[in-house]
């Protein structure tokens, strides 16, 4: 059995294809399936569900995987330790569910860089459920997601708050919601609406919100990101983070604005979430850097106690 072969089937995993895992590895596919056939054997197990449309992860692959990507942090480990380098210490795939704020993410990213230059970055945008899965298996190594109050995190996962925030409604500040001081579901139901997609916490609190009723017109998307597009692009508002517009671009630069709603609106949270197993140096740093940066924001910038409450005065007086 060689390191290599576990590092294939992640790989298989991650991609969810032979076909992808043998391009990402420059590996020819026929060689790709052969390693892992001789991987199936040695453990006696069958790794791969192979059908004529593909070949994927089996249950009892998927099972093997946390062991797996513990032997391959304790090989990453002992390189390390000896001075060596290997392929894949030299990258960190972070997930992040986008509403998760990129105000804190980008800045982190690049003090991160300042000390390892060396160290490959990859963000990838995914749904809840899918940050959770990959970060379960191994393939991500560190996870933001923004949660509901009543919302409970994997036990199987190490979490750690980071922001906390309430709903508010992003609009352009030509937007006739914009002249209001405090925006209600009736004057959200007679506006277009940029919902995200199902899957994302912000799409739940949504249907609680409007129970059931629905607006003139709506557009679905993923992730806030492109809600915020959308809205300065003037084709609607959309109901987000406030820790999402708060110092975004746009909102600095006046072309998008936010007012709070009208209702009682639930706290979210950002919380980061990494596996139990032990950490590279380089995922410790990544993570002690988000965790500083956000409380430093959290105490120079908090959010006002007014706008929580939903009082008007307190969105003039920031706009």
């Amino acid at each position: 059995m060689r390191t290599e072969q576990l590092e294939y089937l992640v790989m298989v995993t991650r991609l969810g294809s032979l076909r992808r895992a043998s391009e990402e590895l420059h590996l020819s596919q026929p060689a790709l399936g052969e390693a892992l056939r001789k991987l199936e054997r040695e453990l006696g197990v069958e790794l791969l569900e192979r059908r004529r449309s593909g070949s994927k992860i089996s249950a009892e692959g998927r099972e093997l995987l946390p062991h797996i990507a513990g032997v391959l942090d304790a090989v990453n480990r002992l390189l390390q330790a000896s001075g060596k380098h290997h392929q894949a210490s030299d990258r960190l795939r972070l997930g992040t569910v986008n509403a998760a704020t990129t105000t804190l993410l980008v800045p982190a990213i690049r003090e991160f860089r300042s000390i390892h230059p060396s160290i490959q970055i990859e963000v990838v945008a995914d749904r809840q459920a899918g940050v959770q899965q990959h970060l379960a298996e191994g393939s991500f190594d560190l996870g933001l997601i923004s949660y509901l109050r009543d919302d409970d995190p994997p036990p199987g996962l190490h979490t750690t708050e980071l922001l906390r925030g309430r709903p508010v409604v992003c609009v352009r500040p030509d937007s006739p919601l914009a002249a209001l001081n405090a925006v209600t579901v009736t004057d959200l139901l007679a506006h277009p609406l940029i919902v995200m997609r199902s899957g994302y916490a912000m799409h739940r609190y949504l249907q609680r919100l409007l129970g059931g009723r629905t607006p003139s017109s709506s557009y679905s998307t993923e992730g806030a990101e492109m809600c915020k597009l959308m809205v300065a692009e003037g084709l609607g508002a959309s109901v987000l983070p406030d820790y999402s517009v708060l110092e975004d671009p746009l909102e600095r630069s006046g072309t998008i604005v936010y007012r709070p709603l009208a209702e009682d609106t639930p706290e979210l949270r950002v919380v980061i979430h990494r596996r139990h197993a032990p950490a590279s140096t380089a995922e410790r740093d990544l993570h002690s850097i988000l965790v500083r940066r956000a409380a430093d924001r959290n105490a120079s910038r908090p959010i006002d106690e007014e706008l929580r409450r939903g009082d008007p005065g307190s969105v003039e007086r920031r706009t």
